[in-house]
């Protein structure tokens, strides 16, 4: 899979792509990241990306150009992604159709916004990290490549670790422990100690749809439906 990620903060994204699980899909050939610098896409020598909103008003917006011959030069296959908080969530479900592309492009906005051209002419869709503003989509872009990467067959030790996280199921994950089996007066269950498999199942998914119960209704309502 490749991952182009459009962005005038390239730099940003140096140590996270190298770390943990993106970074050990990298050199594994299992994802190839081309982070692009928008500023190579301007053509005055200030590199300049923004300007002043039509209409008045405080704050500056992000240029067309850039983003358009960025496009142009990547010739990206796949969708290509507006990080926006005026998209729709960005969730499972949208992690596992992006895992399953040969090529995701992503979109950094900044300042007050980005000219909608490149809402309607350039990104295949919108998506927001969540209800909040950022100062940019940098970090939200962060948060959809290392959900994606960690989808992609072989990028995590084993399968298994990735089915039992939230989400993978519709439901919350169970919750987990380790040695010691007891601390401070805490103890681990003693189902999962026993040895016992099918209890221990049985246990795990009781926990995850109480825990969705209570935490997540709207989950667990989805669920049920």
């Amino acid at each position: 899979m490749r991952i182009n990620v459009v962005t005038i903060f390239p730099e940003f994204f140096e140590v996270p792509l190298g770390t943990s699980i993106p970074g050990r899909a990298s050199t594994a050939g299992l994802v190839e990241y081309r982070v692009v610098d928008l500023r190579d896409f301007t053509h005055d020598r200030h590199r300049t990306v923004d300007d002043e909103p039509f209409g008045g008003g405080a704050g500056m917006v992000m240029k067309p150009e850039p983003f358009f011959e960025a496009r142009d030069a990547l010739r990206p296959e796949g969708p290509i992604v507006l990080l926006s908080p005026r998209g729709p969530v960005f969730d499972h479900d949208a992690a596992v159709r992006f895992a399953m592309q040969p090529e995701l492009t992503l979109l950094c906005g900044h300042y007050k916004g980005v000219d909608e051209r490149v809402a309607e002419g350039v990104a295949t869709e919108e998506l927001s990290v969540g209800d909040y503003v950022l100062s940019g989509g940098e970090p939200a872009a962060l948060v959809v490549v290392d959900a994606v990467v960690r989808l992609l067959p072989g990028a995590m030790s084993d399968h298994e670790s990735a089915a039992g996280d939230s989400f993978y199921d519709g439901l919350l994950a169970p919750p987990v422990y380790t040695r010691p089996a007891e601390y401070r007066g805490l103890e681990v269950p003693e189902v999962l100690r026993s040895g016992d498999h099918g209890r221990i199942a049985e246990w795990r998914r009781r926990k995850a749809e109480q825990l969705t119960r209570e935490r997540r209704p709207e989950l667990w309502e989805s669920e049920e439906s």
